[in-house]
């Protein structure tokens, strides 16, 4: 018997996608990334596409319903950055469909052209000066053990420039003592990047006081205080760093201050002493000092520059 030559079919590649093939894409998307932040940023921006994607009647995913997505961004007048990481999210979500053999590669190829909004200057953001900061750590009483708490967890912040999923994270095996020194050692930041972070020994003294108040002898370094006074559970969470900064920050008639303020707050007074631009990108965990330069000091030029070139 002769053998029918089969012919493959040709893969029939779709143009709507419903809510279990966005699930499914946003599930590799968020397995494909490794840092935490990243997570949490992309989920929430693939959960408003999905959201806006689904409230309209049977959209075709495409290079012009993204464009349409990009507009109603523009539209609630974001950020040019946030819009820009919410078209990022939507941009793997395509590839990752694609992967999967649910899109078909024109498609995917025509929404990674989808251009993003244009970032007109470099916005400063937010930072203290020396005197405020100083008001903004001593302004808990340290009478109480959430005073105390709160005084270690601005001073670590301010001292130290930890972002938020660092410090609460810290565990007192973190807390070394090297070359008549403490130091944070092998600190798992951004990116999953190690990095030793110096201690001032007035933030070693918070940190102490609040230890001696709380007990704590292990495992994380900071806990949640009840009203009552009572120190329970087993760390805080991102959340109540940020009501911390947000509490004293209100008492100081500081506006608009964010736990990421007080990390730019430590580089630009560090700067300000002295600091190497270099000390400073790998104090904060920077891959890039360009970063560090122009994103955190608005310095014109590397101060590095200024120095003759080193082999």
């Amino acid at each position: 018997m002769r053998s029918k030559n089969k012919k493959r079919k040709p893969p029939r590649w779709k143009t709507k996608l419903g809510l279990p093939d966005l699930d499914n894409a946003k599930a590799a998307v968020l397995a494909s990334l490794h840092s935490p932040e990243s997570q949490r940023s992309y989920r929430h921006a693939i959960d408003e596409f999905v959201g806006w994607y689904c409230s309209e009647p049977r959209l075709s995913f495409n290079k012009t319903v993204v464009t349409r997505y990009r507009i109603h961004l523009e539209d609630r007048r974001l950020a040019p950055g946030t819009t820009n990481v919410r078209l990022a999210a939507v941009r793997r979500l395509a590839d990752e469909a694609a992967e999967a053999g649910l899109l078909s590669p024109e498609l995917t190829a025509g929404i990674r052209r989808v251009k993003g909004s244009k970032r007109l200057g470099v916005r400063l953001g937010n930072w203290l000066t020396a005197e405020q900061a100083r008001s903004l750590w001593q302004l808990p009483n340290a009478g109480t053990p959430k005073s105390k708490r709160d005084r270690a967890i601005l001073a670590v912040l301010l001292g130290c420039g930890l972002r938020r999923r660092e410090l609460s994270d810290l565990t007192l095996d973190h807390l070394q003592r090297r070359e008549e020194h403490w130091a944070i050692m092998d600190l798992v930041g951004k990116g999953r990047h190690i990095r030793t972070v110096p201690v001032p020994d007035w933030v070693k003294r918070t940190i102490d006081d609040w230890l001696t108040e709380a007990g704590v002898t292990n495992g994380r370094l900071f806990r949640r205080v009840c009203r009552a006074g009572t120190v329970w559970g087993e760390g805080i969470t991102e959340k109540v760093v940020w009501h911390v900064v947000k509490e004293y920050a209100a008492k100081i008639g500081v506006s608009k201050l964010a736990p990421h303020d007080l990390r730019r707050s430590c580089a630009r007074l560090c700067h300000e002493a002295g600091g190497e631009l270099e000390q400073i990108q790998f104090l904060l965990g920077h891959v890039s000092v360009q970063t560090t330069e122009i994103s955190w000091l608005q310095t014109a030029a590397p101060r590095s520059s200024e120095r003759p070139d080193r082999d």
